[in-house]
């Protein structure tokens, strides 16, 4: 047998630039030669069988008056206009510790385009948040308001020719189970959570959650994505011996190169089995994707207005502002785009580690808040641009408590909470002191982007009293520690889902648990009773009360500082890079995901395409100096404020 060897979004958004982690790759092996590191290495040929008995399951007689749906009628968001052909080039800030999507260090930025390539039972409609087909073509609902029925496309094929059957979402449940992969998240989930899944034929299958949840809930919560059983052979070594090979895949792309440290490529496979289905067709036009590390964000805008990347994104106001300008633009061969989205947030916040033991201080997480100039830095550094994010949780509906207001910026309120906590004293540089101790905490933080913010807040908080250690690490590195729980203060943002979530990120559970979301460590019995009470709901409107409730309760604990948020997207793109009309979605966090992005959290990527004649009509008038009109779109199709 051939044997190879051995979370972020936020920055991806708003620099178009993906977040790989680096990675200390020693080896990457094809089935007929070892990789050095300067090797470029065609991907493992996924066709090879690595595992030689087959996992099967036996079938039950399907329920008699099953009442089967499907979702044909929501209208299309892709363009017929959309050509195929091109290659998209974009970059990643580093290599990725693994292509892994379970498992050690597998959280990464590249996890999101790989899992764009792993399809799930449905997807859900980005703008009527209706469930439309996918892996699935009909589904129904059991009696017991725990069970969905699903038929399975008959089509759907894994990556290397195989049919995707219903034991391949069997052996899913087995492998999340499974110790070998070393992710108790996924082991938790798919024991609690996910409690059985039922094979009828090849083409039936139901799972049964834990609870009774609203129809919705049952596909967003209990919904899987098959695992391809003929790959995997799960045992004490699969963590090192699965961290370099490529996994089978059901979407449009697969990884077809990888240069160690360089670059990854991913190719449109020629024949995709879901091209001509309705919700995919016109979508994925790109011929192949590039992903070149270029690990300074101000060398990928140079390598991008050389025209080495096809777009870049704009969010944070210095690009905005002051270097999406010049010729390049004036002369119409950028375009730039501000795009106005209707979707929950990203999570920005500061994360404060209770592990610490001053950080176990209420008193002391308060005055931290309070000492954290977080309205300056909106009208200063971030030009106004932003806004101040109040509730983790925002843009979820009836989900969201609007009634949360972060703590201002207050120095009378900060001393008051210090003073409680016994740190009265201050030393020759204004610094508070107790037992011959500063009042110092270290900020960790991955992107050079968000220096100047630190930097102000570093400066604000000393007039309360605080010192702030700024450290910069690589986003391996930051990654790493904030998962294996030792850092103090972690600066980054969560990605977000359909409903919010609450048992990985502050259930007691998963505190002091190394590669668990808890990363503040919260541990608290009542609000593990009231996270219970949600995932344990089968009404949506007790949900929704729930979240309102356990979201003041996770502000009255202070553990996170929440700083800012935005309602757009913004990016500029070479004229040949085209986008539908509208842009995108409700729910497009970029315009320039070329994947099919989180399916459950609306099915938003691969809508834009690349005019290869416009491209060869745009750099034949460049050689001549002649230009084209500029362009600025400003899209509020979606704007709801």
């Amino acid at each position: 047998m051939c044997m190879s060897t051995n979370r972020l979004k936020e920055a991806f958004r708003k620099t178009g630039i993906l977040i790989g982690l680096i990675s200390s790759l020693t080896m990457i092996s094809s089935c007929t030669n070892n990789a050095e590191d300067d090797q470029e290495v065609d991907g493992v040929n996924v066709q090879t069988v690595y595992v030689e008995d087959l996992p099967t399951y036996p079938s039950k007689p399907l329920p008699v008056g099953l009442v089967w749906e499907t979702n044909e009628d929501d209208l299309v968001y892709a363009s017929p206009d959309a050509k195929k052909g091109g290659v998209f080039r974009s970059a990643m800030l580093a290599f990725p510790l693994t292509l892994r999507v379970v498992g050690p260090d597998s959280n990464t930025g590249l996890r999101d385009l790989l899992l764009g390539n792993q399809f799930t039972l449905t997807d859900i409609h980005p703008n009527t948040h209706k469930i439309i087909p996918a892996l699935a073509t009909h589904w129904a609902y059991g009696d017991d308001g725990k069970t969905v029925y699903y038929k399975l496309d008959t089509e759907a094929r894994w990556s290397d020719g195989r049919l995707v059957l219903a034991d391949d979402y069997l052996f899913t449940l087995d492998f999340m189970r499974s110790k070998f992969i070393v992710a108790p998240w996924y082991n938790k989930h798919y024991t609690e959570q996910i409690l059985e899944i039922t094979k009828y034929d090849d083409y039936t299958i139901s799972i049964t959650g834990a609870i009774a949840k609203p129809k919705i809930d049952l596909h967003y919560y209990y919904g899987i994505t098959p695992t391809a059983r003929h790959f995997h052979k799960l045992d004490e070594n699969w963590v090192s011996n699965y961290n370099w090979r490529i996994e089978p895949n059901t979407g449009p792309y697969q990884i077809s190169k990888i240069k160690k440290g360089k670059y990854i490529e991913f190719s449109l496979k020629e024949n995709w089995w879901a091209k001509d289905r309705k919700f995919y067709k016109n979508r994925f036009n790109v011929r192949s994707i590039r992903l070149d590390v270029i690990r300074d964000v101000e060398a990928a805008y140079r390598h991008f207005l050389k025209g080495d990347l096809d777009a870049f994104g704009l969010t944070m106001p210095s690009f905005w502002h002051d270097k999406a300008k010049g010729d390049m633009y004036d002369k119409g061969y950028i375009h730039k785009i501000w795009f106005y989205n209707d979707m929950p947030r990203p999570s920005e916040g500061m994360y404060l580690n209770q592990k610490s033991e001053l950080l176990r201080d209420k008193n002391i997480r308060y005055g931290l808040a309070h000492s954290m100039n977080v309205e300056l830095m909106l009208n200063t550094v971030l030009r106004g641009d932003y806004s101040r994010l109040h509730n983790l949780d925002t843009g979820y509906g009836d989900y969201s408590n609007t009634e949360i207001r972060a703590r201002e910026f207050d120095l009378q309120k900060a001393d008051a909470y210090f003073n409680k906590a016994g740190w009265v004293e201050r030393d020759e540089d204004g610094i508070r002191i107790k037992n011959n101790r500063r009042l110092s905490f270290v900020v960790t933080y991955g992107s050079e982007l968000h220096a100047n913010r630190l930097v102000l807040l570093k400066e604000e908080a000393k007039k309360a009293g605080v010192e702030l250690v700024l450290e910069q690490l690589d986003p391996a590195a930051m990654y790493k520690k904030e998962m294996e729980k030792q850092h103090e203060i972690a600066w980054m943002a969560w990605g977000f889902g359909f409903h919010p979530q609450y048992w990985g990120q502050f259930h007691s559970d998963n505190a002091d648990i190394p590669q668990t979301n808890n990363i503040t460590n919260t541990k608290d019995k009542i609000l593990d009773t009231l996270i219970e009470r949600f995932r344990n709901s089968a009404d949506g409107k007790e949900r929704a009360a729930l979240a309102r409730e356990i979201q003041q309760y996770i502000h009255d604990l202070g553990v996170v500082i929440p700083l800012t948020t935005v309602s757009y997207v913004r990016s500029a793109y070479w004229r040949w890079v085209k986008l539908p009309d509208p842009p995108g979605t409700k729910w497009s966090d970029t315009l320039f995901d070329p994947t099919n992005g989180d399916g459950m959290m609306g099915s938003t990527g691969g809508l834009f395409w690349i005019d290869e004649q416009e491209k060869a009509r745009t750099l034949e008038a460049m050689k001549k100096g002649e230009a084209f009109e500029p362009s600025t779109i400003i899209d509020t199709t979606y704007k709801t404020q």
